[in-house]
């Protein structure tokens, strides 16, 4: 749209608010000039997603009699996610966002390519190798654009902006990506085949999704963010070093971090319960996921906006803590109360979920607070960043330790007590927000 942002001798930048240039996405706090980097996101998300809720019974039935390993393959790959977060906010300073995209890309596909070549061959070493580095591929992708659109965004749109972020994050991780899985694994002869077919497609979508980078013409992603008298060592340990010298933003880590984890450990615990164990079937689960996370998607941009005008802290602390722990205990005991494999059970089970994916939302605002807790903000990115990824780690981690011993049930109440921990972190996070809503 000609005319839509202003220019500086660098290229087009997302207008101020209130300036007459604003288009209608400008107002709705997507910055027009980063509008097919949020497309990007989506695409390439979708195809990240694909294997999300299958993967997990899928390593165990390529490793046959060594099928336990499984946990701890996911597991790993969760800690790589963790690292590669990090460093998508640290090396989108020192190269810029959009270099940074282009490395996940490339580790994302050359290791994926590699890692369904030794599934091929059962070889547990090239297998937990592969998948442990192709965590590093959509952190390094998706965290470096939410670092570009923190560096256009008006700050008193910064919260929507994020919002709109994780509408895309959320709507590719899983909830197209759980729809493809659903068409794709029949179409290629369902079963465990089905399954590696569906992986070969998700490829495509995420060449796809990188493709639709070269689409967006802002500055501020193809330059260093941060002046060149900063040090490549310094840009790399800013985050580490500001989570130990500011408290405040170390609990707006540990808050994100806690934010995601139960997701990500449902993924690895409702897919055998849901898809086995109650009676209905994998596509059914797949169905229910991309439900859930589609209510999710519905008003991550809804709390963004909520949390500018209501408060960022607040928002977070009632919505996102409070209700996400809610949500999850009626996601995990509604479908044991019904009928096991019944419609109306199954329906009841869908909408529980639907509260979990709604309530998680409410912590969209963590992406506005954390730069604003500090003035290093780059740093603060970093720190975000790697919270957000490290969720993954988290959850797995958790099941990985409790389920043993605690069970499935015991797994779903040690991710509610890490939510009791986020609501009362929730009182040491202060930020100065613009308009001087209350937290």
């Amino acid at each position: 749209m000609a005319g839509s942002t202003r220019t500086t001798a660098d290229g087009p930048q997302a207008p101020p608010l209130g300036d007459p240039r604003e288009t209608r996405l400008d107002r709705l706090g997507i910055p027009h000039v980063l509008r097919w980097g949020f497309l990007a996101v989506i695409v390439f998300m979708t195809g990240n997603a694909v294997e999300t809720n299958f993967v997990a019974p899928h390593l165990e039935q390529a490793l046959g009699s060594r099928g336990a390993a499984a946990a701890t393959i996911i597991s790993a790959y969760g800690l790589a996610v963790l690292v590669g977060s990090y460093l998508a906010g640290a090396l989108s300073d020192l190269l810029g966002p959009h270099r940074v995209m282009t490395l996940g890309f490339g580790v994302w596909v050359v290791f994926e390519v590699l890692f369904l070549l030794s599934l091929e061959t059962g070889n547990v070493p090239a297998i937990a190798a592969t998948y442990f580095v192709r965590g590093f591929g959509y952190p390094l992708f998706a965290f470096a654009f939410l670092v570009w659109i923190n560096a256009v965004a008006p700050r008193e749109r910064a919260g929507t902006a994020v919002g709109w972020f994780y509408v895309m994050f959320t709507g590719g991780l899983p909830t197209l990506g759980a729809l493809v899985a659903i068409a794709a694994i029949p179409a290629f002869g369902g079963g465990y085949g089905g399954e590696t077919g569906a992986m070969w497609l998700s490829i495509v979508l995420v060449v796809a999704g990188y493709a639709l980078t070269f689409l967006v013409r802002e500055p501020h992603g193809r330059r260093r963010l941060v002046p060149a008298s900063e040090s490549t060592g310094s840009v790399l340990g800013s985050g580490v070093k500001l989570a130990a010298q500011e408290p405040k933003v170390l609990v707006g880590f540990l808050v994100r971090i806690i934010n995601t984890a139960p997701q990500y450990g449902m993924f690895v615990i409702l897919p055998g319960v849901i898809g086995g164990t109650l009676g209905w079937s994998q596509s059914q689960w797949l169905l229910m996921s991309s439900v859930v996370y589609a209510s999710n998607i519905a008003f991550n941009a809804v709390f963004g906006a909520i949390g500018d005008r209501w408060g960022w802290v607040r928002t977070v602390r009632w919505f996102g803590v409070l209700g996400s722990a809610v949500g999850l205990l009626l996601w995990w005991y509604v479908p044991h109360a019904v009928e096991p494999g019944s419609d109306g059970g199954y329906a009841l089970s869908v909408l529980a979920g639907v509260v979990f994916g709604v309530m998680l939302a409410g912590f969209v605002p963590l992406g506005a607070i954390l730069p604003q807790l500090t003035e290093r903000k780059g740093a603060a990115m970093a720190v975000y960043t790697t919270a957000a990824g490290g969720a993954a780690f988290l959850g797995a981690a958790v099941v990985a330790l409790v389920r043993p011993w605690g069970g499935d049930a015991g797994t779903v109440w040690a991710f509610v007590v890490l939510y009791g921990i986020a609501f009362v972190l929730c009182h040491w996070l202060r930020v100065d927000q613009p308009k001087d809503a209350r937290h």
